[in-house]
């Protein structure tokens, strides 16, 4: 029989913190129970004030730093603590990046069971500060003000900002713009409580040559838009989205163009890809760079080759394939981004990429079926990973490789295990520091099929007219 939680609420303990979770939070151990204690460091003692208690943890808020590490540093942000986004703002950048190479360390030896695979030191950034190029902010009446921020974590309780220096600083500019057009003409703030206001959010844009985006959404009619359209005179795009739904999703589905250009462009690697207000890109295009570049290199494409990329997206990793094999093949579930990187694709005159509009465990098979079979296959799924079936599709493929991008490493070491016993092994596992300061963490990662008699299955004349015809 397990002993019970010998601690209590409101009990004020010190600990030594011996590790990190994968969220950013200290850990410590103490009487065979694990302390969760938030802004802490591997190596500190902390007394600290428990505020929650479970089975086999308990929750804790530091209270005084007894023994600091050698890594800890000042944050930047006046928000830091209050907002929760930038959890590892408080150790040196260094050892930012060495916790995110043991979280994908530890996921894949005690998560996916792998025990002898080497993960890379991360890729990080020379000046790991105002690299984002989006951002999205919440508007609320602070002191009868109207104020822009971040909510604080598990709640939607408004954190007002003036700056946030992971973000470009012309995005932060642009939402103070829009801070003070609403409190010159007293637009009042949605209030999710009661569902009345006017003024929800905003979302802000940067482009690699400096254009900017602007959408301001309102719950009903936008008011005083001449006003605001004089004010935000230099912006490149300028688009009201209305949202009337009672419900925390930031945008409706009604866009209409205010001023400027309907549609952005952002170049990476040589290519154009159109930036609209719903378009999905990473926020960080240095590091977006240096990311897909890994994937490409972990890849190693063939000229003779046929390369499917599941989850797709609007064709970023896709057109950078084809530029370097017989043939790409994208495959998306949402229908928007398909049509946007049929779009991309003729922008950039690249004429050996087709893109499905499928989900990945129906479309593989539906490919092998028609003769296509894929030399390799290159997924970036979302944080959740990858549904069984998926995976199922890519082991009965004919792929010898994969390149697997994941954003989370837990849900990345289950995938591998999964593939490990379909008969693939990890060569190589690189992760990439997109979000610094934040305890997220990108992977790249290179899989093998271990096959003595694999034989290379030729490719049927029909492809081309089959995906020329979805």
């Amino acid at each position: 029989m397990k002993q019970e939680n010998p601690f209590r609420k409101n009990q004020d303990i010190t600990v030594s913190i011996d590790g990190m979770t994968g969220e950013g939070q200290g850990v410590a151990h103490l009487d065979g129970v694990a302390f969760f204690v938030p802004d802490t460091i591997p190596e500190e003692t902390v007394s600290a004030h428990i505020i929650k208690v479970e089975k086999r943890y308990c929750v804790a808020k530091m209270t005084e730093l007894l023994e600091p590490s050698e890594h800890r540093v000042q944050p930047r942000c006046e928000a830091f603590t209050a907002c929760g986004g930038c959890t590892m703002q408080h150790m040196t950048y260094a050892e930012q990046l060495a916790q995110k190479r043991g979280f994908v360390e530890d996921a894949i030896k005690h998560l996916g069971g792998l025990q002898n695979v080497e993960v890379l030191p991360v890729l990080g950034m020379d000046d790991p500060w105002r690299y984002r190029n989006k951002g999205s902010f919440p508007f609320g009446s602070v002191d009868d003000s109207t104020a822009f921020g971040f909510y604080a974590p598990r709640s939607h309780r408004l954190i007002p900002l003036h700056d946030c220096p992971i973000q470009d600083a012309r995005i932060t500019e642009l939402a103070r713009q829009i801070a003070a057009w609403a409190n010159k003409y007293n637009i009042p703030v949605y209030d999710e409580s009661t569902g009345k206001g006017c003024l929800r959010a905003c979302m802000i844009r940067v482009t690699s040559d400096g254009k900017r985006m602007a959408v301001v959404v309102t719950k009903g009619k936008l008011p005083h838009e001449t006003e605001l359209i004089d004010r935000l005179s230099e912006v490149d795009s300028l688009y009201h989205n209305r949202n009337d739904a009672d419900t925390n999703v930031v945008l409706g589905n009604s866009f209409r163009l205010l001023k400027g250009e309907p549609t952005l462009y952002e170049v990476q690697n040589g290519l154009s890809f159109a930036v609209s207000p719903q378009s999905f890109l990473q926020v960080n295009p240095m590091q977006t760079e240096r990311l897909y570049r890994t994937a490409i290199d972990f890849l190693d494409p063939k000229p003779e080759e046929t390369v499917v990329d599941l989850y797709c997206g609007i064709g970023t990793i896709t057109l950078r394939i084809a530029k370097s094999v017989r043939q790409a093949i994208g495959i998306e579930i949402v229908p928007e981004a398909v049509e946007d990187a049929k779009a991309n694709a003729v922008r950039n005159g690249i004429a050996n990429a087709a893109f499905l509009c499928d989900k990945a465990e129906s479309a593989l098979p539906a490919l092998l079926q028609k003769g296509i079979k894929p030399d390799a296959i290159v997924l970036d799924p979302p944080r959740k990973g990858c549904e069984p079936a998926v995976l199922e599709a890519i082991a009965a493929s004919n792929a010898r490789r994969i390149v697997y991008v994941s954003c989370n490493p837990a849900t990345l070491a289950r995938d591998l295990k999964l593939l490990a016993e379909q008969g693939f092994s990890v060569e190589k596992v690189q992760p990439v520091d997109m979000f610094p300061q934040t305890a997220h963490v990108e992977t790249v990662c290179c899989l093998y099929r271990q096959k003595k008699d694999f034989i290379s299955v030729p490719h049927e004349s029909n492809n081309a007219d089959y995906l020329k015809n979805r």
